[in-house]
């Protein structure tokens, strides 16, 4: 098993590029299924959950090629065949295969996603809208079954805000008949740049970033081309770790509107931000004040930035409380700071966080964003050399990490486990 080494203690300086968003990505890919002539994505991220939906789109019998950051799905081939075990196993958002596949075909036959498990989450919302669209849904030794004669559009309130949820309801309502209305639905930007590429294949769906969104069933959906948005998170991640390691970065090709709620906590601790059309730099200070973070759905501070923000905390004076009210259980790389001398108690939702100093460990990320806390943690260390094992986690959502750490000046590489 890889290891990835960091050798802290040195400032990042440079610009970095940002790449497509994964949590676009992995939605934007099974929504091509539902075109019936080619789909060209650009602003892919190279990760591990691109390469494995690649696999499970060849495995339904798509034509898919790669070329840099640009791929294209042609779905003429495309069977609804079952894929209760496999990939599917390997990758979350394998989920979104249950809305492409029921608009397209009326059927689907998925096995339970696998990927980061760092809480239960419930498909129950899913399913709710499966069900309200006229589709029987039952699981079957770990796979969901989803079959409707006929998919109708239907009024549907989901109970929680769920990104997943909204996207999939959207997924299989493109090609419903009638109207379908999704009440408190996620507000996300990876949402918008879903209903795009659907509207762009010629799709009726409007008010996708608000929470209501009204889609009006059509008969076919045609091939497009489509730009992925930038990765917020990724360029979350990096604008944090700029600030943990007192560096100088330009986080480039970003929409930095995206980014309010990390700079708005950035700036409250002290940091200094200059935004610019597509591009904010970070400048990191010397010291730092201790806030509160409150983790919620878009537009507040993202849930999966909470993790390497819980990194960044321990370097400023004082006591911070950073709460998740997404995820209670989101504090599974806390064992791990703790290992490497963070003062962090966990209470219920909330992780109280001292200042404190960090000292190089072996630590193993359990989840993507455990990992970026890792990494950022490993930044800081002012001596020693940190070792992260679980690299499979962090390679699952960041676009040529080690080599974007590299060009800002961090000593990072990977060893043979």
């Amino acid at each position: 098993m890889n290891k990835l080494m960091i050798a802290g203690g040195k400032p990042l300086c440079g610009t970095i590029q940002i790449s497509g968003a994964k949590n676009s990505a992995v939605a934007l890919i099974p929504a091509a299924l539902l075109a019936d002539t080619e789909v060209i994505l650009d602003n892919l991220p190279s990760i591990s959950d691109v390469a494995i939906y690649t696999e499970l789109l060849q495995e339904l019998g798509a034509t898919v090629t790669r070329n840099g950051d640009q791929m294209r799905i042609d779905p003429t081939g495309v069977r609804p065949v079952p894929l209760p075990n496999g990939n599917v196993k390997k990758l979350r958002a394998s989920y979104y295969l249950w809305g492409a596949l029921l608009g397209k075909f009326g059927e689907a036959i998925v096995g339970l996603p696998g990927g980061c498990n760092f809480e239960p989450r419930p498909f129950d919302q899913h399913i709710k809208g499966f069900e309200a669209l006229g589709a029987q849904v039952r699981n079957e030794h770990g796979a969901i079954h989803i079959s409707a004669k006929k998919l109708v559009g239907a009024k549907i309130y989901l109970d929680i805000v769920s990104v997943g949820a909204t996207i999939n309801i959207m997924l299989a309502a493109a090609r419903a008949k009638g109207i379908t209305v999704i009440e408190n639905a996620a507000k996300e930007p990876e949402i918008v740049d879903v209903a795009t590429l659907l509207n762009s294949m010629g799709a009726k769906i409007k008010g996708a970033g608000t929470e209501t969104i009204r889609i009006e069933g059509v008969q076919s959906l045609k091939g497009c081309r489509h730009s992925i948005i930038p990765d917020r998170i990724q360029a979350g991640t990096y604008m944090i770790a700029a600030a943990a390691t007192r560096g100088d970065v330009i986080v480039d090709n970003i929409i930095p509107k995206h980014m309010e709620a990390v700079t708005a906590k950035l700036q409250e601790m002290g940091v200094h931000i200059y935004e610019m059309d597509e591009s904010i730099r970070v400048v990191g200070q010397a010291d730092y004040e201790s806030i509160d973070v409150k983790a919620l759905v878009y537009p507040g501070f993202a849930t999966d930035l909470q993790s390497p923000m819980s990194s960044l905390l321990t370097q400023a004076k004082g006591v911070s409380i950073l709460t998740d009210y997404v995820y209670n259980n989101r504090f599974k790389h806390i064992p791990e700071l703790v290992r490497m001398g963070a003062r962090i108690k966990v209470e219920g939702r909330s992780a109280v966080i001292e200042g404190s100093r960090l000292n190089a460990a072996k630590v193993k990320a359990t989840d993507l964003r455990a990992g970026a806390a890792l990494v950022v943690a490993g930044l800081i260390v002012p001596e020693g050399v940190t070792e992260i094992t679980g690299l499979e986690y962090i390679e699952r959502g960041y676009d040529n990490l080690i080599k974007n750490l590299q060009s800002l000046g961090a000593e990072v590489w990977v060893e043979e486990g």
